[in-house]
This record gives structure tokens, C-alpha cells and sequence, in this order.
């Protein structure tokens, strides 16, 4: 039975899948199961930081799965507290501590009992100082506490009730910001650079005054990096990309990752300040497969390799060459590009894709069919909402996959008028 078939018999149906099947992948490229080559600037989502089986990771997996796989977090883990202790002193640089768990959605679910459970703690129940707040087109997971958090109402139908306690505000919008925090807030939660909703940036003055609001209020600052952290902007948090050369400085009290954070191997993680991190104690959270010998050391392999061997680097130089050459391109096909480092949004010039008749009977989003006509090319990218095609390649991307990546990418637009 084909693979299609397989998965349709066997597969609960709650993807929408591409009618395509990999069987193998190599640094930045997918060959699917009739040998077909795709350049991958999808990366599982933000997820491959070194590409497809990079040796780094195979090694750590070959030693590490001959010593030790897993062992229970009720014992001391090794491997965990040095891929914590890479947390705090390289990416972080401030004191705190690390939870780990297995993907984006469970670290986000972790700020939220940490949001709550500190407030509970400092204020008591009679204060319902309970609220967490965030922004609209926002994603932060699929989980029950991840779509009550995402203000985007698409994945929140059907499942009511949902979790309660959730504000949503109009990202980059200060004033309805400052009246929407109060005493009640325990946190305000948001992506300093949105993924899912579009690749919108936070701007450093919106930042600013969440940061000031929530010290009014004693509320924390939560900032979801799923997506925009581990490098992908070119520095560890992204929020400082976006600072960078503002002379606005903001320090969040907790931030999760998860995503590129293990370069392909499941893993999440949160860091929280030592001001907030107590109120996580025994027996308030926890994670059978969080943080284990296994995943800890391939992590770590991962973010030592980002760290070491000018990765960061890499990427902010690509982003300049990418930038510069569509700038040349004037597309009429492109609006606008945005994002940093290596999370760019291609903004679709929706009135001119509109003229086209191929494009108006095929029925999809604007976003949707050029990446699907991409695909047809050899080239994998990802929407971003409606009109926004995301590019993500893996973070030590070399010149000859950005210069393939770019005629690749202007040739299918060319061709869709």
C-alpha cells in the first residue's frame, strides 16, 4: 500500500498534507519516495536548525543511545542540567532556571501554571490575579491551554469550554495594552516576532511598555520564542534582535523554546528568572519524557554547534543577502518583506495575484498556492496566515542553497503572471 493510503486507513486525518512523502533528506534538501530532490526552506517549521541528519546530531544520538536513553526526572540527570546550565549562561546570560518538556505548546503550557501559581502564591485565591494576557494573530499551541491562549478564533471552534482567564489584545497596540493590564493580570504572553500570524515583529516601543505595565501591576513578562529563538533571528533570544540598536533594553521574566531548540529531535523548554521559578515546586509540574538523557545531549550537540562555528553569524549575513536581492527583484508579486535572520515572511501583492485566472480557480489562499506552485518547482516553503509565505531554512544555510532559493522563488513568481 502506498504511503498515502497508509495514512488516510490508519492516520488520524487532522492535517491538511501536501500529496507528497519523503524518504530521505541531506543539509538543506528532502528526496521523496520517487526520488524527486526539494530544496527544504520549511525545515519541519523552524525546526531542523542544521538541516536534514546533520552528523553533530547522528553522533550524539549513536553515543548517547549506547550509554543511556532515559531514566525518570526523579532522579538527578546529568545531561539535563548541563543543556540547562548551556540555557542560562550562553542564551539566556541571566540567572534562573530551566523546565524541560517535549514540545512548544507543553512549555507554553508550563508559563501559564507558572503565571498563575506565582501570583496564586504571592496573593491567594480571593485575588484572582489570574488573567494572562496576549495578542491577536498570536499561536502558541494546540494544546487546550494553548488555544485558549492563541488569539486567533480559527483554532479555538469546537472546543468550548475552553480554558478561562484569557485576555487578547491587538498586537503592537500600547494603549489598549496599558488599560488592559490591571491587578488581576498574572502575565502578559506574546511572540516578540509572530510565526504563524504572519511573521509580524514586535516593535521595541510595544515591548517596552509591556514590560512597564506589568511592573506596575506585578504581573510577568512572558515571551514565547517557539518559533523566533534558538538563533533563527541570528541572535539566541530574538527579542534582542529587535532591540538591537534601539538603546531599548527589556528582560523578560520567562521565555519558552522549543522547535529548532533540538534541531529536529522533540524537545521544549522554559526558562524562568529565580524571582518566579519557585513557584513551580515538587509535585506543581512535571514531564515523563522532559529533559532526557537522550534528548538533553542531542540538544545540546545542536545549540553548541549554533554557538561555535559562526552559525549565528551565518544567519544575519543571509538575511542581508536575501533582503537585498528581492529589494532588486521589485516584484510585482511581492508587497513587502519582512522578519529577521532566517524567519521571513514574502507579503503577497494580493490585487495582482488576483488578475490572474489560474490563481482565482484554484481556490486557495494567496499563501497557499505559491507555495504550492513552489513545490511543483522542487522548492518547499510555508504560509504564514493568508498572504504571507514563510521561508525557514536551516540556520548554517550556505550561499548556494540562498542563490538556488532566490531564482528558484523569483522563477515561480515570474511565472504566475
Amino acid at each position: 500500500m502506498t504511503t498515502a493510503g497508509l495514512t488516510e486507513q490508519f492516520v488520524l486525518g487532522n492535517y491538511g498534507r501536501f500529496p507528497i512523502s519523503f524518504a530521505r533528506g541531506k543539509g538543506g534538501y528532502l528526496w521523496d519516495e520517487e526520488g524527486n530532490r526539494y530544496l527544504d526552506f520549511v525545515t519541519g517549521i523552524a525546526v531542523c536548525a542544521l538541516g536534514h541528519c546533520p552528523e553533530v546530531m547522528s553522533k550524539a544520538l549513536r553515543e548517547q543511545g549506547e550509554k543511556l536513553i532515559h531514566v525518570s526526572n526523579l532522579y538527578q540527570i546529568r545531561e539535563q542540567a548541563e543543556l540547562a546550565e548551556f540555557v542560562v549562561e550562553t542564551m539566556l546570560k541571566r540567572p534562573g532556571k530551566v523546565f524541560f518538556c517535549n514540545s512548544g505548546a507543553e512549555a507554553n503550557d508550563g508559563l501559564i501554571k507558572l503565571a498563575r501559581k506565582r501570583a496564586y502564591d504571592k496573593y491567594g485565591a480571593g485575588a484572582g490575579k489570574n488573567i494572562i494576557i496576549t495578542c491577536k494573530q498570536s499561536f502558541h499551541g494546540r494544546t487546550l491551554g494553548g488555544i485558549a491562549a492563541t488569539a486567533q478564533e480559527k483554532v479555538k471552534i469546537g472546543f468550548d469550554p475552553l480554558l478561562p482567564g484569557f485576555l487578547h489584545v491587538p498586537f503592537n497596540d500600547i494603549e489598549t495594552l496599558r488599560e488592559a493590564v490591571t491587578d488581576q493580570t498574572a502575565a502578559v504572553l506574546f511572540e516578540p516576532l509572530q510565526g504563524e500570524g504572519g511573521i509580524n515583529p514586535a516593535t521595541p516601543e510595544f515591548m517596552a511598555a509591556a514590560a512597564e505595565f506589568c511592573r506596575a501591576h506585578d504581573a510577568l513578562l512572558m515571551f514565547d520564542e517557539v518559533q523566533c529563538g534558538s538563533g533563527r533571528t541570528g541572535d539566541w533570544c530574538g527579542w534582542r534582535t529587535l532591540l538591537n540598536g534601539t538603546g531599548i533594553e527589556v528582560e523578560p521574566d520567562a521565555v519558552s523554546w522549543a522547535k529548532g531548540f533540538g534541531g529536529g529531535f522533540p524537545i521544549g523548554s522554559f526558562w524562568a528568572s529565580d524571582e518566579c521559578a519557585g513557584a513551580l515546586g515538587p509535585g506543581t509540574h512535571g514531564s515523563t519524557f522532559g529533559g532526557t538523557p537522550l534528548g538533553s545531549v542531542v540538544a545540546l550537540s545542536v545549540l553548541k554547534e549554533i554557538e561555535e562555528n559562526g552559525v549565528l553569524e551565518n544567519v544575519k549575513r543571509q538575511e542581508k543577502r536575501i533582503k537585498e536581492a528581492v529589494a532588486e527583484w521589485g516584484h510585482p508579486l511581492i508587497e513587502s518583506l519582512r522578519g529577521s535572520g532566517l524567519m521571513l515572511g514574502f507579503v503577497l501583492n494580493v490585487g495582482t495575484l488576483q488578475e490572474q485566472e489560474a490563481f482565482r480557480a484554484s481556490g486557495k489562499t494567496p499563501s497557499l498556492y505559491v507555495v504550492s506552485e513552489a513545490m511543483k518547482k522542487g522548492m518547499l516553503t510555508v504560509p504564514a496566515g493568508e498572504t504571507v509565505v514563510r521561508w525557514l531554512p536551516r540556520l548554517d544555510v550556505p550561499d548556494k542553497e540562498v542563490d538556488e532559493a532566490l531564482s528558484l522563488f523569483k522563477n515561480v513568481l515570474d511565472s504566475l503572471l
